[in-house]
């Protein structure tokens, strides 16, 4: 059960990975944690903090843990390069938070305290990483600049994110494996740009983005 225990009250923290990389998806990740258990869970608790300054090794193993707990959910939001030169990355960035805290609302609707006549509403609250609300939506939102760092649900958050955007960096290297999207995955090395010098651009770079071509 996803319920806070004696609250109707749910809070999300939301978080995204990927707005800078000249390639690639921006995605989003909305993360809840159970209170009572986030000691027992995380005995290294020092570990869950902004995604940037973990170990890649360090992140799996933490959504590791986070993926196989019942007092874990996540959702993930993930709008791609096409998307992104179409209404530009903050737009896009927005997009995918909403796509997340959709994903995540889903799996808890799945989950919410019965009553005997009917469900209860969900009184959910999302606390945002940086200095911007999420715009198009009506849910209550709080904003932390920071929250990566300072915010265990946001920081959980930022860890999902960031895991499964690897993830698909890493099928894309698959497929497009002159530019070493496994090594930076999509950001602006000096060897991406050479690669994208001497190669040209491939289906998933973002053209608005200054690709040095």
């Amino acid at each position: 059960m996803l319920w806070q225990e004696n609250s109707k009250r749910l809070i999300f923290g939301v978080d995204e990975a990927g707005r800078g990389p000249l390639a690639g998806p921006v995605v989003a990740g909305a993360g809840w944690i159970n209170p009572k258990v986030i000691d027992e869970e995380f005995k290294g608790r020092e570990l869950v903090r902004d995604s940037k300054t973990l170990s890649a090794k360090q992140r799996e193993s933490i959504f590791k843990i986070i993926n196989e707990s019942e007092n874990f959910q996540f959702g993930i939001g993930v709008v791609s390069n096409t998307v992104i030169d179409r209404i530009n990355i903050l737009s896009a960035t927005f997009l995918a938070m909403r796509l997340a805290v959709d994903d995540l609302m889903e799996k808890t609707e799945k989950n919410k305290l019965q009553t005997d006549d009917n469900a209860q509403e969900m009184d959910v609250i999302l606390l945002i990483d940086g200095n911007k609300k999420i715009p198009k939506i009506k849910t209550s939102q709080r904003i932390f600049p920071g929250g990566d760092r300072n915010v265990f649900s946001i920081s959980v958050a930022s860890i999902c994110a960031k895991v499964w955007r690897d993830r698909l960096m890493d099928k894309y290297h698959k497929k497009y494996p002159l530019y070493g999207f496994d090594r930076h995955r999509g950001y602006g090395t000096k060897f991406h740009y050479e690669m994208i010098k001497k190669h040209g651009a491939c289906q998933i770079h973002r053209e608005s983005f200054n690709l040095g071509l």
